[in-house]
């Protein structure tokens, strides 16, 4: 029973406790400028969670043959081999997302939610937990990003996934879909998450991880301070 109920938590935790863009405030470039339509936050969502899932998995199994002096690049090498698996089938299935997304796709690469998982988690546990820790991870970042995008597209243009919804009701405020909207619109995310939590991640992290420079993506931080 313990062992089940610790691999859901593996899972369960990007969602809300770790969420990657609420709680630990990564990958905030790329959830910023995609966001302003709801089919490029689940698209970006759902190629960063496949780029995540996949690496966590490799990065795992060749932890033990991996030099830790360059475990770094090797990292970046198998993180940059399932982006160009990822964007070959983009181009091949859904080029209209490809295009959408543009330049966010190949810049997977040095995403700081994918490298910070690689040496937070995947380079310390098991092939099954860094799998279920990757599609955790990658989830909470899809929903996040597309609860985000949402609100955007609805209140910037009215619509939601591209179907009307208050167009012909209210006019929409086009500054959601720019810049000071994004921001705008996930502070007050945040917000509703920090209110949700009570707050209690982030003071853990801070009392128990002040000055550590990995503690902004290290699991460990939010457990209570690494050993």
């Amino acid at each position: 029973m313990e062992q089940k109920t610790s691999k859901l938590s593996i899972f369960t935790k990007g969602f809300i406790k770790e969420n990657p863009i609420l709680v630990l405030i990564l990958g905030t470039c790329p959830t910023l400028a995609v966001s302003t339509q709801a089919f490029n936050g689940i698209g970006m969502g759902l190629c960063v969670t496949f780029v995540l899932l996949f690496s966590n998995i490799f990065i795992s199994a060749l932890k033990k043959i991996i030099p830790d002096k360059v475990r770094i690049p090797c990292y970046i090498v198998i993180i940059a081999t399932f982006v160009t698996i990822l964007q070959m089938l983009l181009q091949a299935y859904l080029p209209e997302l490809n295009k959408s997304l543009g330049l966010y796709i190949p810049l997977i690469v040095v995403n700081c939610i994918i490298l910070g998982r690689a040496e937070a988690f995947a380079n310390k546990n098991s092939v099954v937990d860094s799998a279920l820790d990757g599609l955790g991870m990658g989830l909470g970042y899809t929903c996040a990003l597309t609860i985000m995008a949402c609100i955007r597209e609805l209140l910037g243009a009215g619509t939601i996934f591209g179907m009307t919804v208050t167009a012909n009701v209210i006019s929409p405020m086009s500054i959601f879909v720019l810049a000071p909207g994004g921001f705008f619109t996930f502070g007050c995310l945040i917000a509703l998450v920090n209110k949700l939590t009570k707050g209690k991640v982030k003071d853990k992290q801070q009392n128990k991880c002040m000055g550590c420079p990995g503690a902004a993506v290290c699991s460990q931080a939010k457990e209570g301070g690494c050993e």
